[in-house]
């Protein structure tokens, strides 16, 4: 769980922040490999909307949640509104490190995710993930935040490995 800050070192307090700054590209990449969890493509892609938003700006349509500590992004979302539609969100990554999983952290970003979709607007908020066996962590992380599955996509990724779409209101 993450600790209130009278049981921490102020060094070892998470700060949060929404602005792209030049280096985290390379930041989210490193995270992302870290997991060891995504694929070398997935991890480019990540790193491909954090480039897109520093070129864009907001009109790249992707938003983002930085979680670090110590001056070192340590967990992120990357969420945005969907194109042709009132309300509706897509949360496209949520990332931790994995030295920091199990404590919490993924569930406070999705709950200040919402908290920003929330205060934007949003009335819905969708996931995807894989249906593949390694994926069964991730399912049962969106169930506990709170997500239902929606549907399901057989074949979708590859022959196999279905797309499972989850979704809340906010």
């Amino acid at each position: 769980m993450i600790r209130s800050a009278a049981s921490r070192s102020p060094a070892d307090l998470l700060t949060w922040r929404e602005e792209v700054r030049p280096g985290d590209p390379a930041a989210v990449e490193a995270l992302c490999r870290a997991t060891g969890f995504f694929s070398v493509d997935e991890v480019g892609i990540s790193r491909e909307l954090v480039e897109e938003r520093l070129a864009q700006g907001l009109a790249s349509g992707y938003l983002f949640l930085f979680a670090e500590q110590r001056g070192r992004v340590v967990g992120y979302t990357c969420y945005g509104p969907i194109p042709g539609t009132v309300g509706s969100y897509d949360l496209y990554w949520i990332v931790v490190d994995p030295k920091m999983q199990g404590r919490g952290l993924g569930k406070e970003l999705v709950a200040r995710t919402e908290a920003a979709v929330r205060a934007a607007g949003g009335r819905r908020v969708y996931i995807e993930t894989a249906s593949r066996p390694q994926y069964a962590p991730t399912q049962a992380f969106y169930l506990g935040c709170g997500y239902r599955q929606e549907a399901f996509l057989p074949d979708f990724y590859a022959p196999g490995d279905g797309k499972l779409i989850y979704g809340k209101a906010v």
